[in-house]
């Protein structure tokens, strides 16, 4: 059970003068200072073959800022041009050791001319309202700006920590994570007690708001499916087997399939299912006959623990081998696409760990109610710090539904996430707030 230390009305002279100095004058200037750098080559597509990003303008400016604040910074590289950023907070104090994680990269822009909220510019983060509008503002530079402002208020305060504060700001997360956080757990040797991400988890219901805490995230796979036909004329479709037709059964009825798992603990927002994204056939100058094939791409999401690759196909073949057996002409493989494109579920985090309790406290105190514990249903690199071994969790104010143009974060939730960082900080590193 999480413990209520506090209620927001008690608040100690240190904390109270930490969160004086967070306005939302302070958190909309630096995420607009942030936005706007190394873009549009920040943009990462999840595609394998799209051409990767290029973080290094974002990685030195963030490290830079870090440097401001006097913490100790290094850019950690697996490629040129795409360097990690890793700050270190240590007073020499024993305590516990914590990893602040963010991504450098973000989404594609897709097309300026249907950013009208932005000035169609996708990088001119512009406020209207209580919202901030631009790619990046939500996933995921208006996350990170809550981290580097909550230890910005404490290093002005001069406060000493016990343990270590760890910032791992990574490229490459939109993708696979090869060139990030994969490098530095696996080639790097970061390591820590604790982990918490900064990306958005934030709801909305009706007039209620809240910035839910994941204990556990989604794993997805990718994969390429192929149905083969017969060629014929359009006007005699009875002379072949048409592939278009086969493979519009199959995604159907992959839609309304339940794939084989455990139920648990906690299921994300969406349970296993598919999401189709890419679809071709035909070919360019044979519009009056049939394709001889047509190709789909398919993520499978909300991937649980215990789902495997393997897992995944089988249920898949099952399918199939039932549509062959109504229909001997019906025929379709499945491959998975090439590089990191099955990614595992994480295990859900004990409530009780330290970092969930200690952010439950703080949550309590500003917003005055306990968060909401759930699995999310995106992979980001908690998963990877997660897979390593370190107790991993996401936290923070950008909304959960990443929109694909006029992507926004509402700022009285940054405000608030910004806030909540300050005070989970005093508490985990057990400050001294006399």
């Amino acid at each position: 059970m999480l413990e209520t230390l506090s209620t927001p009305s008690e608040l100690t002279d240190l904390q109270e003068q930490i969160l004086t100095g967070i306005t939302q004058e302070k958190c909309v200037q630096l995420i607009k200072d942030l936005v706007p750098t190394g873009q549009p080559g920040c943009g990462n597509s999840i595609d394998p073959e799209a051409p990767m990003a290029h973080e290094e303008d974002i990685s030195r400016q963030v490290g830079q800022h870090l440097q401001s604040l006097g913490l100790d910074v290094e850019w950690v590289s697996a490629i040129k041009g795409r360097p990690n950023v890793v700050g270190r907070w240590n007073d020499g104090l024993p305590g516990p050791s914590l990893i602040f994680n963010d991504h450098l990269d973000t989404y594609p822009s897709c097309d300026p001319k249907e950013w009208h909220m932005s000035g169609h510019n996708p990088y001119n983060a512009t406020l209207r309202g209580k919202y901030l509008y631009g790619r990046g503002t939500s996933d995921t530079r208006g996350n990170m700006t809550c981290q580097l402002i909550a230890i910005e208020m404490l290093r002005q305060a001069g406060v000493k920590i016990n343990g270590e504060l760890i910032c791992a700001y990574t490229v490459d997360e939109e993708r696979h994570g090869k060139a990030g956080a994969l490098h530095l757990l696996n080639d790097y040797g970061l390591t820590a007690d604790y982990e918490i991400t900064a990306e958005p988890t934030s709801w909305t219901e009706g007039d209620d708001w809240g910035i839910g805490i994941a204990l556990a995230h989604s794993g997805l796979c990718l994969v390429d499916i192929e149905t083969t036909g017969v060629r014929s004329h359009i006007w005699r479709p009875d002379e072949g087997v048409n592939p278009v037709l086969h493979m519009a059964q199959l995604i159907e009825t992959l839609r309304n399939t339940t794939f084989t798992h455990d139920a648990p603990q906690i299921y994300g927002p969406t349970q296993p299912s598919i999401c189709p994204v890419k679809i071709e056939a035909g070919q360019i100058g044979e519009g009056q006959f049939t394709p001889p094939s047509c190709k789909a791409r398919v993520w499978v999401i909300g991937l649980v623990p215990g789902m495997t690759y393997e897992s995944i196909v089988q249920d898949m073949e099952t399918v199939i081998a039932e549509l062959q057996a109504k229909d001997p002409t019906f025929q379709a493989t499945i491959t998975q696409v090439e590089g990191e494109t099955f990614v595992p579920a994480s295990i859900e985090v004990s409530e009780n760990a330290e970092h969930v309790q200690a952010l439950s406290r703080a949550y309590q105190q500003i917003l005055g109610k306990d968060p909401v514990l759930y699995r999310k249903n995106a992979y980001c690199d908690t998963l990877r710090f997660a897979h390593s071994g370190i107790p991993s969790i996401t936290f923070g104010p950008g909304e959960d539904g990443w929109p694909p143009v006029n992507e926004f974060i509402d700022m009285d939730k940054v405000v608030a996430a910004t806030k909540i960082y300050a005070l989970f900080l005093l508490d985990f590193f057990k400050v001294n707030q006399n």
